[in-house]
């Protein structure tokens, strides 16, 4: 859904929103606390510090942020299963949440009667949830399991019930917080479907995950989370690199969304370095590609080649091509992780590889050392505009992931194709048929 023909009618309003809570480094400070009126001894954490988010009708809103960074908080005060410490929470039309499965089932009741306590929380009528109960027995699909107490059953069922009745009714507003894929692969591809189903109906869906290939195919928008504080708010492309730089800690995470991003100054001396740069003049270089690292080793250079040693700009899909990149390195490193990728216009990566993926031992290389990597392969794609991204990258000894350098989207590449190809990979099938 293009964000222009989205409603402007605003479904979720926050505003100033905050949600402290008191620490206590011993029970005896928590239980004097309670007893006596005026002491104190407890430290304050803000798991959401002054937030301000509009959403509008018919937004799939991916909620980005790491462990700890406040998602689920802001998530439980929007549905109104925690309270916040001060702001206002606006919601118009009717909410519901996927955060925690079965919260408000009964382990003593049977699973359809607890359909029915489902639908009474919900504020659904004793008709409506009637009108309903069917599809969410259909959906959970657990057969006369239905009809035995929920305490015994097994994980796998007792999620498949919740998220029937969770998903079957009819919201305005879905909230799902990484429990889209729950059971077996058959149950996913029914969760994914209904999803689609409510994405095609103009539903508000809020949506958060640590997937950002999911972020990708669904959203319409993105919000960053970290410490509490809203760090960025817009493009669900510019938001997931702006993710994937703070998940390896490269982005300053306290940078405020509301303040304009400048390009990076690691992609500003790029371009001046870039004057001996042989392979780069041949391509279809980015001028926007998102750059970072610690500058350890740096991509000074990248292409694609023929067979022949010809640059290329097109390519066919059928071909075997290779693709070149050149990284120089500023310090000792040993084993560097060199990695190729392809994404989308969308920012899907869609295939990729890296020499530690595939068990090759890249050495160890001195301050001054120049190294060529080479991809060779075909790329079985349907015909469409696409980017390549470069990355070289460590595992320290702390055994955490040290990036020197990534070029994301570094240059851009047209495949084409002598047939139609259907979907997204070219499978290269041989159709025979014969009459008999």
């Amino acid at each position: 859904m293009d964000k222009e023909n989205l409603n402007n009618e605003c479904v979720i309003e926050i505003k100033n929103l905050k949600k402290d809570y008191k620490m206590y480094k011993t029970k005896k400070a928590r239980l004097l606390e309670a007893v006596l009126p005026f002491y104190e001894n407890h430290s304050t954490f803000s798991a959401i510090n002054n937030l301000d988010l509009e959403i509008h009708k018919g937004e799939v809103l991916g909620i980005l942020g790491k462990n700890g960074a406040g998602k689920s908080t802001l998530l439980k005060m929007i549905t109104g299963v925690v309270t916040p410490t001060s702001g206002t929470i606006k919601v118009n039309g009717k909410i519901s949440s996927l955060l925690e499965l079965g919260a408000a089932f009964n382990q003593e009741l049977t699973g359809e009667e607890n359909i029915y306590q489902h639908g009474q929380v919900m504020g659904l009528t004793k008709e409506e949830i009637e009108a309903t109960k069917q599809d969410i027995i259909d959906f959970a699909d657990i057969g006369d399991h239905l009809y035995q107490p929920v305490k015994t059953y097994s994980s796998g069922m007792f999620a498949r019930l919740a998220f029937a009745c969770a998903i079957n009714v009819n919201p305005d507003i879905l909230i799902v917080d990484e429990v889209l894929s729950v059971g077996d692969i058959a149950f996913q591809l029914k969760c994914f479907k209904k999803f689609e189903q409510f994405k095609e109906k103009g539903k508000t869906i809020l949506f958060v995950t640590h997937n950002v290939t999911d972020v990708i195919r669904n959203c319409n928008r993105a919000i960053i989370i970290s410490n509490g504080n809203k760090i960025f708010d817009g493009n669900v492309k510019e938001g997931v690199d702006k993710y994937k730089k703070i998940i390896v800690g490269i982005e300053d995470e306290k940078l405020k969304a509301e303040e304009p991003q400048p390009k990076t100054e690691t992609i500003q001396k790029e371009k001046t370095t870039n004057k001996n740069g042989q392979w780069k003049t041949m391509v279809r270089e980015n001028p926007d590609m998102l750059t970072y690292g610690n500058g350890d080793a740096e991509i000074i250079d990248y292409g694609i080649f023929d067979k022949n040693g010809e640059a290329q700009q097109t390519i066919n899909n059928e071909d075997e091509y290779i693709v070149k990149a050149k990284i120089k390195f500023n310090k000792e490193i040993d084993e560097p992780i060199f990695a190729m990728s392809l994404k989308d216009f969308k920012g899907l990566e869609l295939c990729g590889c890296n020499t530690k993926a595939y068990k090759v031992l890249t050495g160890t290389y001195k301050k001054g050392d120049i190294v060529t990597v080479e991809y060779i392969q075909s790329f079985p794609l349907a015909p469409e505009r696409y980017a390549f991204s470069f990355g070289c990258t460590s595992i320290n000894h702390n055994g955490e992931l040290e990036v020197f350098d990534r070029k994301y989207d570094a240059f851009f590449i047209e495949i084409v194709a002598h047939r139609e190809c259907l979907g997204i990979i070219d499978l290269k099938t041989k159709i025979n048929v014969t009459k008999n």
